[in-house]
């Protein structure tokens, strides 16, 4: 049996927006979130992030407005994820000045055209070294759907069926339309590409027809490492099927080790090695060199916190703050005519109206969470590590930069002495490789049936 201790993956949790989780924050004393359409912010970031050891930079994304409550005034008063930049755009201006620290996108498979996509991000792949990720997510606003030329959007389900086929779309252009050796920059025979080891795609399905063939050659991961969070059955089926790193919650350890569970199970289903699979949560730590101190800070911010920006993030279908506190959920809705929806989701029906605003008010409810010493985030990392049985997490910012600071300058130094973090990164590492130790998806990932390599048994066409 190993004595080696199990170390933490980290992500800093970012969105090209004033406000992204934490609302109301960006009022706060010293917050730089109002900078995020100035160059020198995100540089500024990605240096700070690179130095405390970061894995990635983990860009969350929307491609529509939370309007349902307050309407998109609401949204636009409090910052909430509008202005809202490209996150895609961000991650070439903050690789040129880091060497290790890589970049998660989050893009969405049910509006945009995959051929596009699959050039972006290999173009991203080539130019950073293998340093991207995507989180693939299938956009879930109705606002997203309209901006997009739709009515509405897409049922939940009919979402998931297009990510899958769109995900194989670019597995044929990733893994299997170039050959690893069809460049060959031969000036005296004057070919720089083999057309024989170039293969077009001729993918015709139900929602996309792509000829091909891909437009960039060969990149160091070929496919980015593939991020994707679980909620629903159809999601986690996608999930177990495609992705490498997956985003789960849980009140409890062991809601959170049944749900690992459930999904390394039905990755196995799937034929995938279900070990080669990571879990990652969102974290909030908040660090003080003392408790009183860490406590402080905890109050400090909790004085700017919006419960407003909260509702209308959440998508509330009411306004909590108009109800009676003893009033419970379901009471509230019905008296509004509205329908178990998001509030109920969140809540449940019988919690309160009072206690659910404590728990909004408060912004730090649930299990991976903490405030204190080094000495007490630690102790709680190693409790999720070992006893929940996850592998990272995707770090909360509450003060840009002074979460990020507070990470590296507290928290750092003790998760090291205990060994649970990983080396840094070596310059030139991919990020597959960073997290999985190889960087090319395994021969278990079904993304590998597309490889060249494999493509005889599809009578795949060569360019001519």
């Amino acid at each position: 049996m190993s004595t080696t201790p199990k170390t933490l993956r980290v992500n800093l949790f970012e969105m090209a927006c004033v406000s992204h989780i934490v609302h109301g924050m960006w009022r706060a004393p010293g917050n730089n979130r109002h900078r995020i359409g100035e160059m020198s912010f995100w540089l500024d970031i990605a240096r700070r992030a690179e130095k405390a050891g970061f894995d990635a930079i983990f860009l969350a994304d929307v491609v529509g407005v939370y309007d349902r409550f307050n309407g998109v005034e609401a949204a636009l008063r409090l910052g909430l994820q509008i202005p809202n930049l490209d996150p895609l755009s961000l991650i070439p201006a903050m690789a040129a000045v880091t060497e290790r620290l890589a970049f998660a996108a989050t893009f969405s498979t049910t509006y945009e055209p995959p051929f596009a996509f699959a050039r972006r991000m290999s173009t991203l792949d080539l130019l950073t070294g293998g340093r991207v990720g995507w989180n693939v997510v299938t956009s879930y606003l109705p606002n997203a759907a309209r901006n997009f030329g739709l009515t509405d959007e897409i049922a939940h389900d009919d979402r998931y069926e297009r990510a899958d086929e769109y995900l194989e779309v670019l597995y044929k252009l990733w893994e299997g339309s170039w050959e690893d050796d069809a460049i060959i920059a031969d000036a005296a025979a004057d070919i720089f590409t083999d057309p024989a080891r170039v293969h077009r795609t001729n993918h015709s399905g139900t929602h996309f027809r792509v000829e091909g063939p891909h437009l960039v050659q060969p990149t160091p991961q070929r496919t980015p490492v593939l991020f994707q969070a679980t909620g629903s059955p159809r999601g986690l089926e996608t999930a177990a099927r495609h992705a490498e790193a997956i985003f789960i919650g849980g009140r409890t350890r062991d809601e959170v080790r049944a749900k690992v569970a459930e999904t390394r199970a039905a990755a196995a289903s799937h034929g995938r090695d279900p070990n080669h699979l990571k879990f990652y949560v969102m974290a909030g730590l908040i660090a003080g060199r003392t408790e009183e101190e860490a406590h402080a800070k905890l109050e400090r911010y909790r004085k700017f916190y919006s419960v407003e920006g909260a509702l209308a993030h959440a998508q509330a279908e009411i306004d909590l703050r108009a109800f009676d506190r003893s009033f419970t959920i379901a009471q509230a809705l019905e008296t509004s005519g509205r329908a178990f929806g998001n509030m109920g989701r969140r809540f449940g029906p019988q919690q309160t109206i009072g206690n659910a605003l404590d728990q909004i008010s408060k912004f730090d409810e649930g299990r991976f969470f903490i405030a204190g010493t080094s000495e007490q985030i630690a102790d709680a990392v190693e409790t999720w590590l070992d006893e929940d049985g996850i592998d990272g997490i995707n770090l909360r910012q509450y003060h840009t930069f002074e979460t990020l600071d507070d990470y590296a300058e507290l928290i750092v130094p003790e998760l090291r002495r205990r060994g649970r973090l990983p080396e840094p990164a070596r310059p030139g590492e991919t990020l597959r490789h960073r997290i999985f130790g190889q960087d090319r998806l395994p021969d278990t990932h079904p993304a590998a049936a597309y490889r060249a390599s494999h493509q005889t048994s599809r009578t795949p066409e060569t360019v001519s």
